[in-house]
């Protein structure tokens, strides 16, 4: 999963248009960017549209566990079978635990929006095997830090890449890159999360999906890479064990091995998924694979 692309469930004239645009992901958000007077409307547009398409892949972002519209956005959702929840400002696996009485087939993506919560992350991503996912609030985040940019986040994202692959979840999706005009900016911190270990990120705009898919796509010299050791690995016969070494000098160990499938697995996700399309802003179709 590369996309995930959030709509105010107050707009449900939006939510087919969200699905249509090719995200992985539809998430339909019951909390920052639903005004009070539009929250029990919001609830309610947004549970009867997952629970008519339920073969979509949408997720419903609750409020957060300590609003009081909580309680009512799960009473409604405890109707819905094995819905997705993104829950907000998750601390504690005791967070995860509450949601998973009121909705028990819930599965579940927790959001860690506070220092308290980085810290428990391993605990929160374990709390359950219905945790799904876990994933950063960085502007709550970064607040609650006293912090601006991407240096005083770097720990933080760091932990949560760590706590979601100890966990077994595998990489982490990154947050919203709040400035929809900006994709220089997006393909920019794409590339830092990347680099961290993130694979696909949350998007607040479909103009962001196509510099998203671009930024998290291995290039063609990655996948050639991979291709070619996983290929000297079947002929050599040292998959399960030994040292390799290629012909351009490249010691080969099973952790290496490791990496050249995760980049060759994500590749054909990407070239089979139908929602992603060959990338087509920044130069990218040059380095992306179509």
């Amino acid at each position: 999963m590369l996309t995930a692309l959030y709509v105010p469930a107050n707009r449900p004239d939006r939510f087919a248009k969200a699905v249509a645009a090719g995200p992985d992901l539809v998430v339909f958000d019951l909390e920052d960017a639903v005004p009070v007077a539009d929250k029990a409307d919001a609830r309610g547009w947004a549970v009867a549209w997952v629970a008519a398409n339920a073969q979509r892949p949408v997720e419903i972002r609750v409020n957060a566990l300590r609003s009081p519209w909580i309680a009512d956005d799960l009473a409604a959702i405890s109707a819905v079978p094995s819905v997705r929840l993104r829950v907000p400002k998750v601390e504690s696996a005791a967070d995860v635990h509450a949601v998973l009485e009121k909705v028990p087939s819930a599965r579940i993506t927790a959001l860690i929006e506070s220092p308290l919560g980085v810290e428990r992350a391993f605990e929160i991503a374990t709390a359950s095997p219905q945790v799904v996912a876990v994933a950063l609030g960085e502007a709550d985040l970064s607040s609650a830090l006293g912090v601006d940019g991407p240096a005083g986040l770097a720990w933080s994202r760091a932990r949560l890449v760590s706590a979601s692959r100890a966990a077994g979840l595998g990489a982490p999706m990154m947050s919203v890159y709040p400035n929809v005009s900006d994709l220089d900016g997006l393909r920019r911190t794409s590339a830092e999360g990347r680099a961290l270990g993130f694979v696909g990120r949350t998007a607040i705009h479909p103009r962001q999906l196509a510099t998203i898919v671009e930024a998290f796509t291995p290039t063609r010299e990655q996948v050639a890479a991979a291709e070619e050791l996983l290929e000297a690995v079947e002929k050599a016969d040292v998959s399960n064990g030994g040292v390799l070494v290629l012909p351009d000098g490249r010691m080969v160990d099973p952790a290496m091995i490791g990496r050249a499938r995760e980049v060759t697995a994500l590749v054909r996700e990407i070239r089979t998924s139908s929602t992603h399309q060959p990338p087509v802003s920044g130069g990218g179709p040059r380095d992306a694979v179509g």
